[in-house]
Formats: structure tokens, C-alpha cells, sequence
């Protein structure tokens, strides 16, 4: 995703900005009345060198003291036109550039959260985080205030070559030569400062990436005495960020330093060989300086445009970047003409020679021709040892990934003919790593029913074991908890995510060791709650401690992908195989822990 294109031409940089372009047509009125502005102001402009070549010719002799005030007046009216239009051009077109990167971020960021977990297994979110911030900068001032300028520039080179060519068309023959020296080497050092423009992007991005995924674990970065290693890595990072920063400033100034040179060198040329002509009689003074001041106008027009087409270069290939983005389509989408799910919902669950292998990974299978069923309302656990596939069997029925091959069904209804969304909103899932967002804790449990009132919030809290800790925090429900929930528990963040799954009340519930990180009299009371909240619902539980299955409806017996056992907790330990082993290793080290106790 970070990769310098090997090779670019100078229209890649307006390519590359052409999925932003439809941002803009949106906005067509805005820009429309920026572009009269921009005009109004252009034309300010280019009537000066008129009032000044009248003043010089005609006014300076004591009886044309009227005529010389007459010419003042007038340019005191034009700077008033310019100054008025100039300050509606930079807020108009400054608001547009607001306007169009607000939109594209809200586009990009709704783009990223319907991006499948695959692409998230390789992407780095602080990365993705760079493109929602920095990219979308540079992208702002292409097409605020760079835009502008471009387009003041490009009125104002073309008006002020045709008024030279008006004034002499001598004097411009000689300019327009040396248009073509200046010109050229602008558009092939485009693809050079487009290049390192976006490398010093993507190092920028390698660098947050690296201090977002630091800072989210302080502690641990604390705990383990890694503060200095990872200040080192971090400035290593930055001073490559700078390098390639740098790089891209050099490419620029070397761009802009000889545009302007020999820009500036033209018009000195053609002043010495005007000098010559007004000598001669060949043109007034007021001629050769409303020659040179259009000169002048035009060839620091040319030296903008030099630098706008650096900044339009970088601008590519930030857009690039994004464009990467919104072109990345996700694997799990939802079919032309998907099928609804019946209703009443039932929970009923079928695997049906299901095999899968993870994207990154296809040569190592994690399920093959894996089939069972579940019945609406029933209590199955899952157990088995790690890398047993008890998790991913969760990930496919959430349907983050799809099978290779067979059918996962709900409701009778196959994964791939549903709309994704409808069939996760059968589901709750209690995770065994609880995400707590930086929000109040209200907002944490309605997390996914944000229309639930208080009263439901409070009653689904309630249900969790949640509600005496949340009403005892400083705000109550309205304390907010900090990043990842620091300031809580972890059987607390625990509780607080059973109780956002309550409220989403889905006719399936997956708990992935959903007590896991509370105490015994905590998961006793958090049991109950359970026992409860599962009542009436088709239940999955994953499990490593056998004794919060052993009330199960049925336990599968996980082993290399395959179930290799299921039955009762009874009819398991009789049959004396995997489960029973590990039911002795776990009980038996519980009798010699109390024994030792």
C-alpha cells in the first residue's frame, strides 16, 4: 500500500486527482462564484498597467494635473474591485476546500468501517489514521488554497501575454521563445516531487502508525522497561519522516529557484532591448512600463505556477493514497437481491461442510468439510485445546470471513444471500477481550442499540451485575472511562460488555469465555446473569475452563479443526477421550491447588 510508483507522467498527478473531482462537482455553486471572483480580481489586476501607462505618458506636465488625479482615481477604484474580490475569492475557496475534505474524510472513514477484518489483518490502523489526517491536509489545500492560486496564476499569465502581445508584439515574440525553457522542465520535475512527495506521506504514516500502537499500550511499555527502545525506534522513524520530507523541499525549491530564474532573466532581457526602442522612438515610456509591468505580471504568474505544480504533485499523490482506499473493495458484501431473514427469528445454526484457511495463510487449513447443528434456543459449548479453530469458528459466524467452500446458514438462510448487516443483528457477541470505548459508560452499553432508552441501559446493566460499580463511579453512567476503559477492571469491562450484548437483545448469543476475567463470586453472580439472559436464546460458549459448561445443553469437542467429540459433560467423561482428559488435568489441579492452599 506504500509503494512509489515506479513510473509517472506529468498528467498522473491530475489522474491521480480525479477521484476527488467528484467532491468538488458536488460543490459546483461554490466554486462557480469563487471562479468570478477569481476573475473580477484577475482583471483588477491586468487594467493597472492601463492606468499606469496613461499616467506616464499623459500626466506628467504641469498643466495635466487633472488628468494625472483622474488616473490615481481610477486605480484607487481598481484596487477596490481587487480587494473586495480577492477577500470573496479566499473565502470562498477556502470554504470549498474545507467543505470537500470534510466530505472526503466522512467518505473514507465510512469506506474503512465497511472494509471486511481480512483487510484489517495487514492493514496498520495508525497508518489508515495518517490518510484520514494528513493526506486529507494536503488534499485541503490543492483545493482550497493551491487551487486558487493555480487558477489566479493561469488568468493571469494568459491576460498578461495577450496585453504584451498588444502592447508589442515584438518584445513578446521574444518572451514567448523562452516560455518553452521554463515550461518544460516544470512538467518533467513534476514526477520527481510527486514521488518523493508521497514517500514523505507514507514514511509520516509508518511513524504515527508506530506511535499509535505504543501509546495505546503504555503500560505494557512501561511494565516491561521498554521506554528507551521505543523512543529510539520512534526518532528513527521520525528523522526518516524528515529525510523524506526534506527530499520532496529540495526537489521543490530546485523547481521553483529555476522557474523564477529564468522567468525573472526574460524580463530583464527584454527590458534592455526595450530601453534600446524607447531611445529610438520606437515606443513611449509608458509603453515599455506597461510592456514590463504585464512582463512582470507574467513571468511571476509562471514562477507561481512552478510552485503550485509542486504542490498539486504532492497533492496527487496523497489523493493516491486515499483513492487506494476507496478502491479497496471489501470480500463480504451483500448479494444484488439478498434474502430476508424469517421472522419471527428462530437461532437456528447449521455448518455444512464448511472448510476455510485464513487469507494470509491459505495453505494451512483451519476447518475442513466441518458440519453440525444447532437447534433454536439450545446451550452449546465449545472446548478444545488453543488453535482448535474455536474462535474462527466464531469469526465465520459473525461472517467476518466467508468459507472456501460449504454453507453457514441461520435461520435456513445461507451467509452469502443475506445482507451482511441483517444477519449480524441476529447476533451479540461478548468477546473475551472486552473493547470499552473513550466514551461514558450509557453510551459503552448502547453501543450497539444507541436509540435504547436510560431505563434500558440501566436495566441491561443491571442484568450484567454492572449497575452498583457504574452508579458508584464520580458521573454515574455518564463518567466517562477513558481509552480502552483504563479506568475500570478488567471483570468490570467484562460485565460492561455482557451488558451491551444484553441490550442488543439478539435471538444468538456468543460468549468467547465471557467470565474469564472475573472472580469467583463475580462469575457466579455474572453466571446467574447469564442463565437468565440466555433463556429463550440460541446459546455458543466458548470455553477453556470446563466448569462453566458443564450446565451446557451439548459440549463440541474441538480438535485440529474437526469436532472429534459432543455429547453431555456426563456422556464425555464416560466416553473417557479428549474431553475427559482435559476435565482431569483442570479438576485435578483445582483439588491440588485447594489441597496446597
Amino acid at each position: 500500500m506504500t509503494d512509489v510508483p515506479p513510473k509517472s507522467s506529468p498528467r498522473d498527478s491530475l489522474r491521480s486527482l480525479a477521484p476527488i473531482l467528484p467532491y468538488a462537482r458536488k460543490r459546483l455553486g461554490w466554486a462557480l462564484a469563487a471562479l468570478a471572483a477569481l476573475t473580477v480580481a484577475s482583471a483588477a489586476t491586468l487594467v493597472m498597467p492601463l492606468a499606469v501607462r496613461g499616467m506616464i505618458d499623459n500626466g506628467f506636465a504641469a498643466d495635466h494635473a487633472d488628468t494625472i488625479n483622474f488616473y490615481f482615481l481610477a486605480l484607487i477604484a481598481v484596487v477596490g474591485v481587487l480587494a473586495v474580490s480577492s477577500a470573496s475569492r479566499y473565502l470562498l475557496v477556502m470554504t470549498l476546500g474545507e467543505r470537500i475534505v470534510a466530505d472526503l474524510r466522512a467518505d473514507v472513514f465510512a469506506h474503512l468501517t465497511r472494509l471486511d477484518p481480512a483487510f484489517y489483518d495487514t492493514a496498520q490502523t495508525g497508518e489508515l489514521a495518517s490518510r484520514l489526517s494528513a493526506d486529507t491536509t494536503q488534499i485541503k489545500s490543492a483545493f482550497g488554497s493551491t487551487a486558487s492560486i493555480a487558477l489566479r496564476s493561469l488568468f493571469m499569465f494568459i491576460g498578461a501575454i495577450g496585453l504584451m502581445i498588444f502592447t508589442s508584439t515584438k518584445l513578446s515574440a521574444l518572451v514567448l521563445v523562452g516560455i518553452p525553457v521554463i515550461i518544460l522542465p516544470l512538467f518533467a520535475s513534476g514526477r520527481a516531487v510527486r514521488a518523493r512527495s508521497r514517500d514523505a506521506q507514507d514514511t509520516l504514516a509508518v511513524a504515527n502508525a508506530f506511535a499509535t500502537e505504543n501509546l495505546s499500550a503504555i503500560r505494557i511499555m512501561q511494565a516491561f522497561g521498554a521506554e528507551p527502545a521505543t523512543q529510539a525506534r520512534f526518532t528513527a522513524a521520525a528523522e526518516g519522516a524528515y529525510a523524506a520530507a526534506r527530499d520532496a523541499l529540495r526537489a521543490r525549491a530546485v523547481l521553483s529557484g529555476f522557474a523564477v530564474f529564468l522567468s525573472t532573466a526574460s524580463v530583464v532581457g527584454v527590458l534592455w532591448l526595450g530601453a534600446h526602442d524607447v531611445l529610438s522612438g520606437r515606443m513611449t515610456g509608458g509603453e515599455l512600463s506597461q510592456f514590463l509591468l504585464y512582463a512582470v505580471l507574467g513571468a511571476s504568474s509562471l514562477g507561481q505556477l512552478s510552485e503550485v505544480w509542486s504542490e498539486i504533485s504532492a497533492a496527487a499523490g496523497a489523493a493516491g493514497r486515499l483513492a487506494e482506499i476507496l478502491a479497496t473493495q471489501p470480500l463480504i458484501t451483500a448479494p444484488a437481491r439478498p434474502l430476508a431473514l424469517p421472522q419471527p427469528p428462530r437461532g437456528e445454526i447449521a455448518f455444512e461442510n464448511v472448510s476455510f484457511a485464513y487469507p494470509g495463510r491459505p495453505d494451512r487449513a483451519v476447518f475442513t468439510d466441518l458440519s453440525f447443528r444447532i437447534a433454536p434456543g439450545e446451550k452449546v459449548a465449545i472446548v478444545g485445546p488453543s488453535g482448535a479453530g474455536k474462535s474462527t469458528l466464531f469469526q465465520l459466524l459473525m461472517r467476518f470471513y466467508d468459507p472456501l467452500s460449504g454453507t453457514i446458514r441461520i435461520d435456513g438462510v445461507e451467509a452469502r444471500d443475506a445482507d451482511p448487516g441483517d444477519w449480524r443483528r441476529r447476533i451479540a457477541l461478548v468477546p473475551q477481550e472486552p473493547v470499552i470505548f473513550a466514551t461514558n459508560a450509557a453510551e459503552n452499553i448502547a453501543y450497539g442499540a444507541p436509540g435504547a432508552s436510560l431505563k434500558q441501559i440501566e436495566a441491561a446493566a443491571e442484568q450484567a451485575v454492572a449497575l452498583d460499580f457504574l452508579r458508584a463511579l464520580p458521573e454515574g453512567l455518564e463518567t466517562r472511562l477513558g481509552e480502552r476503559g483504563v479506568t475500570l477492571s478488567g471483570g468490570q469491562r467484562q460485565r460492561l460488555a455482557i451488558a451491551r450484548a444484553i441490550l442488543k437483545d439478539a435471538p444468538i448469543l456468543l460468549l468467547d469465555e465471557a467470565t474469564s476475567a472475573l472472580d469467583a463470586e463475580n462469575e457466579m453472580l455474572v453466571q446467574e446473569a447469564l442463565d437468565h439472559v440466555m433463556q429463550g436464546r440460541t446459546t455458543l460458549v466458548i470455553a477453556h475452563r470446563l466448569a462453566t459448561v458443564l450446565a451446557a445443553d451439548r459440549i463440541l469437542v474441538m480438535q485440529g479443526g474437526r469436532i472429534v467429540e459432543q455429547g453431555s459433560h456426563a456422556d464425555l467423561v464416560a466416553r473417557d477421550g479428549l474431553y475427559a482428559r482435559l476435565a482431569r488435568l483442570q479438576f485435578n489441579a483445582g483439588v491440588e491447588a485447594l489441597a496446597l492452599a
